[in-house]
């Protein structure tokens, strides 16, 4: 990991500090005044891009640092200046036939768009976490906040460091991964959108009900993929101050 540039965020008391794992790009955030090493929200995002989803990932970090936490977000496979797959491409432009024309969205589609991504995220967080845990200035607990709730399923299943995780089904989901989660056994705060245009609810629910955890939460709420209410981000707040400390 290399560190290429950094601001004080002087409204927040948060120092940004831009980096690359590798060729991958990454931002990490911490308060700016820490006096003892802090625990560390891995924050996860869609494959649209870093600088798309920067507003959105800076409002998330600044509750983080508010709460006296780290937070790391990471380029997915693809997205920014990544290199793009033609088989994800090709995946996403017959989910969309699919979706317009009103379609079924088979299990190939969603098979070919999601699994290759997260077959290659997963490593590449882990080696970031590596990455992170190595400063000085964090500590641990992990925990794991939204993205892709594939990548979480799988995160949450191979990682022994994360402690906690808060998915957002916003996604669709292989049958492969809805198997995978019956072995998840970490809390979790899972969001859901009930009327997510972009979002098969009834697989999400299966996801839901799939997790092995014993400490499990459904929020869900009316509304589309972005309408996310405010109290339910203060949920999943709560959900991390009861177990990263």
């Amino acid at each position: 990991m290399q560190f290429t540039s950094e601001k004080h965020l002087g409204d927040d008391h948060i120092l940004e500090r831009d980096f690359t794992l590798g060729d991958i790009p990454g931002i990490l955030w911490t308060p700016a005044s820490i006096t003892a090493p802090v625990p560390l929200i891995l924050m996860g995002h869609s494959a649209v891009g870093l600088p798309q989803m920067y507003p959105r990932l800076l409002d998330r970090a600044r509750h983080s640092a508010a709460q006296g936490y780290a937070a790391a977000a990471l380029e997915l496979p693809g997205g920014g200046v990544r290199p793009r797959s033609a088989v994800t491409d090709q995946a996403r432009a017959d989910l969309r036939r699919a979706l317009q024309a009103g379609e079924p969205v088979t299990d190939d589609i969603v098979d070919r768009l999601i699994l290759p991504l997260v077959d290659q995220a997963v490593p590449e967080w882990q080696a970031a976490l590596d990455a992170l845990l190595a400063l000085p200035e964090i500590g641990g607990p992990v925990g794991y906040s939204g993205g892709v709730i594939s990548i979480g399923t799988r995160l949450a299943l191979v990682e022994p460091r994360i402690s906690a995780a808060v998915l957002f089904a916003g996604s669709f989901v292989p049958r492969s991964i809805i198997e995978e989660a019956r072995r998840v056994t970490i809390p979790l705060h899972v969001l859901l959108q009930w009327d997510d245009e972009g979002n098969d609810r009834q697989l999400a629910l299966d996801l839901f009900d799939a997790f092995g955890s014993k400490e499990k939460t459904l929020n869900a709420n009316m509304g589309g993929h972005l309408g996310v209410p405010r109290h339910a981000g203060e949920a999943a707040s709560r959900f991390f101050a009861r177990h990263l400390k």
